[in-house]
């Protein structure tokens, strides 16, 4: 069995050197993140051609993740670059302030927390190592009292513990970012801190717009990191393509502890509803600096594709990390050997499940007939890869190849638990088309003679949703 659980990176320093690049898609990344909090539009637009032309020479179809910086919450810069904040000592963060900070008092990049926040409130800075309790609010100026010190240095994030920051999603940044990523057709666009569904409908709104002279509009990704956004987790799953389970800001609002639980409800709320799910932040941070990762990393990675993830996701372990390559081969190890552990249960699955729709209906009807007849693969013909999606929201362990005359939709499967995407000429005729998706897989070693496999297509040819036929073949 190939790796079902696929693999997000994220590009920098580290990794945007096209040998090392190579080496990371070879590697087993299966989705490339371009993130827009770094870098200018033309280092965006550079690397995602690089990838593109990395991705076509080696003969892999690897999907580009545009992700948004969303508003920028934090701190001013400080006099030294950093100062040192102790317990029980007062600080001011001062949003009428252009003077760099000290141990007393910063400005602040984001003018908007005084209205924000009250007494009682409670602050966590620098990912939560730092925490502020608020004493009282005069203007522009926020006076806190440290409860838990250290050092605070230049534009660190701040975070409302139990959340309640008022500021967008999408900034006047973020809109121009949008039009970036059109411009190099990312296929995929992470909005950063989406509070409900109205959020996602305007990103997507603008990135249809944006690529409308291309005809391309890309799958838009949600990164569930405000507590606001847990009580809309349905709405946001809705008016999305897939959300990113963001544990870092997530955690800092709600509590560590609450965040594994969360997990695995985002994943299992995803998969119900047809939609895709990455797991992200920290999965293996060590590397950053380390050959090898800890093993709670190598739990933490397992336990997320047990929970049926369908990517996991690095950020600085491949962006500024000293061992990106040998981080991306150490998580795809990982990934197998969780995969074989998983139980199948498709008759659970289906038990009580009504699907309105035709090809819903063939995509299970092909889960279900492999499985019980041990087929070697099951291989979707689609248009916009919407069966090849529904097929791999249930486990299974027989490969899914979705076969596609789209470049865009090839890419998009990319992300997808468990499918294989392949790109083939398309054809009027359905016997060519089934005579050539066999050809295909037999010339890539997924078949061979005397193996039995399942096949879905649409009479007729070429439109999509119109998958209406499932056929059972044996390889001659």
């Amino acid at each position: 069995m190939p790796r079902a659980t696929k693999i997000v990176a994220t590009l920098g320093p580290a990794s945007s050197d096209p040998v090392v690049l190579e080496h990371l898609l070879r590697a087993g990344v299966d989705v490339v993140r371009l993130n827009f909090s770094h870098g200018s539009a033309r280092d965006h637009i550079e690397r995602a051609q690089l990838v593109r032309s990395t991705a076509e020479r080696i003969g892999k179809p690897v999907a580009l993740m545009a992700d948004l910086q969303g508003p920028k919450i934090r701190v001013g810069k400080f006099t030294d670059g950093k100062a040192v904040l102790k317990a029980g000592d007062p600080f001011v963060l001062d949003g009428a302030r252009s003077e760099p900070g000290d141990a007393a008092a910063v400005g602040l990049d984001y003018k908007e927390l005084p209205r924000d926040v009250k007494p009682g409130d409670t602050l966590l800075l620098n990912d939560g190592l730092i925490v502020l309790t608020v004493e009282a609010v005069l203007g522009e100026r926020v006076s806190t009292r440290v409860k838990i010190g250290g050092v605070l240095s230049d534009n660190k994030g701040i975070n409302k513990q139990g959340g309640g920051l008022t500021a967008p999603a999408l900034t006047a940044k973020d809109m121009e970012d949008i039009k970036t990523a059109m411009a190099f057709e990312a296929d995929f666009v992470a909005v950063s801190f989406p509070k409900s569904a109205t959020d996602m409908e305007m990103a997507r709104q603008l990135a249809n717009v944006a690529g409308e002279s291309k005809r391309h509009k890309p799958a838009m990704i949600a990164k569930i990191e405000r507590s606001e956004a847990i009580p809309q987790l349905e709405h946001i799953l809705r008016a999305s393509d897939g959300i990113m389970v963001a544990r870092g800001d997530l955690a800092i609002e709600v509590g560590n502890a609450a965040v594994p639980a969360l997990q695995k409800r985002m994943i299992r709320m995803a998969r119900e509803t047809d939609k895709v799910v990455i797991t992200a932040t920290q999965m293996m941070e060590s590397m950053i600096v380390n050959p090898v990762p800890t093993r709670a990393e190598v739990s933490d990675v397992a336990n997320a594709v047990l929970d049926g993830t369908d990517a996991v996701m690095l950020s600085a372990e491949t962006a500024a990390g000293k061992y990106p390559v040998e981080t991306v081969e150490h998580m795809a190890l990982i990934a197998l050997e969780a995969e074989r552990a998983e139980e199948v249960q498709l008759e659970a699955d289906f038990t009580n499940k009504r699907f309105g729709r035709i090809d819903q209906s063939i995509a299970m009807g092909a889960l279900f007939t492999a499985h019980h007849l041990g087929c070697k693969a099951i291989i979707a013909l689609t248009e916009s890869g919407s069966t090849a999606l529904w097929m791999s929201r249930h486990l299974i362990h027989v490969p899914i190849f979705g076969l596609t005359a789209k470049a865009g939709s090839q890419r998009r499967m990319a992300l997808y638990r468990n499918v294989q995407p392949i790109l083939m000429p398309s054809h009027a005729d359905r016997d060519h088309a089934l005579a050539e998706a066999e050809r295909l897989l037999v010339q890539r070693g997924a078949l061979k003679p005397g193996d039995t496999y399942a096949i879905t297509c649409g009479e007729p040819m070429g439109y999509p949703g119109g998958t209406n036929m499932l056929k059972v073949c044996r390889v001659g």
